[in-house]
C-alpha cells in the first residue's frame, strides 16, 4: 500500500525589491517570519517587500502618515496600493522598508540587526492582518502576537530591555 505524501501547504510568497544599496535579509528569511505572522492564513498569500532609503521613506511617511521623517516600516493594504496587486484578493499588500532607520533602531535598543528586521517584518504583517496599535488594549493585543510570533521564530521579547 502506498501512503500518499503530505504537501506542505506554501506559505507567504515574498516580492522583494531593493531600491538601496544595504543589508536585508534573505526573501527565505522575509517569508517565513510574514508567514509565521499570518498563522494559518499564510497558505498561498503574496507580500510585497520593498526596501528604501531615508528619501523616500521620508516622502511615502509625509504622504500617508503626516509625518516628516524617515520611518522603520510603512505597510500598505492591497486596497491601498497605488498599482493593482498581481495576486489579486490573495494579497496581503506591501511592507516598505527603510534600513538605514532600522539600523539606528537597533544599535539604540541594543538589539541585532535580523531580530529587529524580524521583529518590523512581523509587525508590518499584523497591520496588514488588521491589528494596530492605536488604542491601549489595541496595542496590548498586537504586542502579545508579536511577542509570541517572534518567541516561535526564535527571537526574544523586542519590547523587554536588554540586560
Amino acid at each position: 500500500m502506498r501512503v500518499p505524501e503530505r504537501r506542505r501547504r506554501p506559505g507567504v510568497q515574498v516580492e522583494l525589491q531593493r531600491r538601496v544599496r544595504s543589508w536585508s535579509p534573505t526573501r527565505r528569511d522575509l517569508a517565513r517570519w510574514a508567514s509565521v505572522a499570518a498563522g494559518s492564513g499564510a497558505s498561498g498569500r503574496e507580500l510585497g517587500v520593498c526596501v528604501v532609503g531615508a528619501p523616500e521613506s521620508r516622502r511615502l511617511n509625509a504622504r500617508f502618515r503626516g509625518l516628516d521623517a524617515p520611518t522603520n516600516v510603512l505597510s500598505f493594504t492591497s486596497a491601498a496600493l497605488p498599482r493593482a496587486p498581481v495576486g489579486g484578493a490573495r494579497t496581503l499588500g506591501e511592507l516598505v522598508i527603510c534600513p538605514r532607520v532600522l539600523r539606528a533602531e537597533a544599535r539604540a535598543q541594543d538589539k541585532s540587526l535580523r531580530a529587529h528586521w524580524a521583529h518590523l517584518v512581523v509587525h508590518g504583517t499584523l497591520h496588514l492582518l488588521g491589528y494596530d496599535h492605536q488604542r491601549a488594549a489595541q496595542a496590548r493585543r498586537m504586542e502579545r502576537r508579536e511577542i509570541a510570533v517572534l518567541h516561535r521564530l526564535g527571537f526574544a521579547n523586542p519590547y523587554r530591555s536588554p540586560g
